[in-house]
């Protein structure tokens, strides 16, 4: 991973003012993330400490957590032992991906004592341990780790703390450029040539605290030349040792985003560099941490959604099935007609009757079965019974298989908003299914008042012409947009056929290419976001109409026209927005 034991020691470096500082508030928004609110020594802010299994990490963090009603047991732990209490030193474990952050605090009787927090980062092995210093006794853990997990260590209250295991490697801070050398020796080509990814493998498996981004950065500065070796090894390790760090962030060609604290000259693509490897950090994590929180938070609705719409396609298979049954209606009719022309031929006990078929141009003869234990008469009207019932069945299943592809239809349009969603879109959505009776209220008490709704927040981007463009990212912003938000004159935009926003132009007057723009913005908060040549339907809003009863979300238009166009991520990324 890009976080490696050089990206940890400048997260340190930086957090040393901290000490003398204290811990006003400690928060647990998720399973695997702490927030520390920290005040005093020139220090006002929040402290993110995660052992998220894929994006274990530890900076200052501006995101607005959503915190649960209730704080978990561990926040309850870290709150008793480590709330108020002031921070001593925060250290790093050599050149590991261990961080020990100590607190000072009074316990019960007034006595000060000692706790330290460990973030331990180690991929899907990572964790956060309260424990004390003096006596390795682990208070807790935000995951536990048990004997049936681990034979190595057990992360429980009351067992001893044991360090993650050794993986022998030397600590490359304290390496000359000879031995340095030596490590990539193995690098060099028979032709005397260096293989520089060889070289890079080579100084992960020797050294700790290197990842592959840094080893291969420092490898590609020898520039082919194995006598150089040692020495762009021996550079790049003095300026981690005199904290000369140069946090940056490339995107590169392939799409994917990487960080380091020491500059990436071999990466190909747009860096960004950054004042410190905190603000690196929050950036880098800042939209991959929101995606994960809405994954994580709507997990729940995503399986019950496709479990409802997989259940009302199985209906509607069987409902065509039933359908296609009634389309024998008329048969069954003319049987009940054919038998009543032909009662004086039939006797009760016959199994089959055959007739002239009168209906026909040539009139052939056809068999007809029978009831051996009902006359002639009662035969035919057990026909026109028959027909009868799939007569009038028929529009009933047909009014059955609209509901169900218009509710199909609604749950695609929820899918779709929770795709999209922001951590603070989720309760939105939460709500309208209850509202649509889909889902129970979490916690409601009979009887219990509804609060008033608050107008939900909805995205206002400006086009390049400096007109606001309001988007819906669900069925509760899309109602509002197009029945509160919208004036007569104002122009309405929704992907054609296809789930997606709401989109509105609020202004009677604009360009062709403020038109474009909110139809990408359509076309992109859809469905058919990574469609080509998406077609986008736009109209007055006073051709706009919400049926009596209709679901949320749901409207009917007329007098549109249609724009086709392809959504751009990197261009709606770019385009400025608020949330209003």
């Amino acid at each position: 991973m890009s976080l490696d034991g050089i990206v940890t020691r400048a997260l340190v470096r930086e957090l040393q003012g901290v000490a003398g500082a204290r811990i006003a508030k400690i928060y647990q928004p998720t399973d695997n993330e702490i927030v520390l609110h920290i005040r005093g020594q020139g220090t006002n802010g929040r402290l993110l400490l995660s052992a998220h299994p894929s994006m274990p990490r530890f900076h200052w963090t501006q995101q607005a957590w959503e915190n649960p009603t209730e704080p978990p047991m561990f926040c309850m732990l870290l709150r008793k032992h480590c709330e108020g209490g002031v921070i001593e030193s925060v250290r790093q474990d050599d050149l590991e991906r261990v961080v020990w952050i100590d607190i000072r605090h009074r316990d019960e009787l007034g006595d000060f004592s000692l706790k330290r927090l460990t973030l331990e980062i180690m991929g899907r092995h990572s964790n956060l341990i309260l424990m004390d210093p003096a006596t390795g006794y682990i208070h807790d853990g935000i995951r536990h780790v048990t004997p049936a997990v681990s034979s190595y260590r057990v992360v429980l209250p009351g067992t001893t703390y044991v360090a993650p295991p050794s993986q022998d490697k030397r600590n490359p801070l304290l390496e000359n450029a000879e031995s340095a050398a030596a490590a990539a020796a193995e690098a060099i080509r028979p032709d005397g040539t260096l293989d520089a990814r060889a070289a890079a493998q080579a100084w992960v498996n020797a050294y700790t605290g290197l990842s592959p981004l840094v080893a291969k950065e420092i490898a590609d500065r020898a520039e082919g030349r194995p006598e150089r070796l040692g020495a762009v090894f021996r550079e790049a390790m003095e300026d981690v040792s005199a904290h000369r760090y140069r946090p940056n962030l490339v995107e590169t060609a392939d799409g994917k985003t990487v960080f380091s604290a020491l500059e990436l000259t071999h990466a190909d693509g747009a860096a960004t560099t950054f004042s410190s490897m905190h603000e690196c950090l929050e950036v880098y994590y800042r939209d991959k941490a929101d995606r994960d929180l809405v994954r994580q938070r709507t997990a729940d609705l995503n399986r019950f959604l496709v479990n409802e719409t997989a259940k009302l396609e199985k209906k509607l298979v069987k409902l065509e099935e039933t359908l296609q049954e009634s389309e024998e209606a008329d048969k069954l009719r003319r049987f009940g007609e054919l038998l009543n022309a032909h009662l004086h031929e039939l006797k009760k006990g016959d199994v089959s009757a055959t007739v002239i078929d009168y209906y026909e141009e040539d009139q052939p003869e056809i068999s007809v079965a029978l009831d051996p234990l009902l006359t002639p008469t009662e035969n035919a009207q057990r026909y026109f019974r028959k027909y009868n019932k799939l007569k009038n069945s028929k529009t009933v299943v047909e009014e059955q298989m609209s509901a169900a592809r218009a509710e199909i239809g609604y749950l695609e349009s929820v899918l779709q908003g929770l795709a999209t969603a922001s951590p603070s879109d989720i309760e939105e959505i939460r709500e309208e299914l209850t509202e649509q009776g889909y889902i129970r209220q979490r916690g409601a008490k009979r009887g219990a008042k509804k609060k008033k709704k608050d107008a939900p927040a909805v995205l206002c981007y400006t086009s390049s012409e400096g007109i606001s463009i309001y988007v819906g990212k669900n069925n509760t912003q899309n109602d509002y947009v197009t029945n509160r938000l919208g004036q007569p004159s104002d122009t309405w935009l929704h992907t054609k056929d296809i789930p997606g926003s709401h989109v509105l132009i609020r202004s009677a007057e604009y360009g062709e290419q403020t038109l474009r723009e909110a139809a990408t913005l359509a076309a992109y908060y859809s469905k058919a976001r990574n469609s080509s040549n998406v077609p986008v339907d736009y109209t007055r809003i006073r051709n706009v109409r919400k049926p009596n009863g209709a679901k949320p979300g749901f409207v009917t238009y007329e007098g549109q026209k249609t724009l086709y166009v392809t959504p751009d991520e990197a261009w709606v990324q770019s385009l400025p927005s608020v949330v209003k």
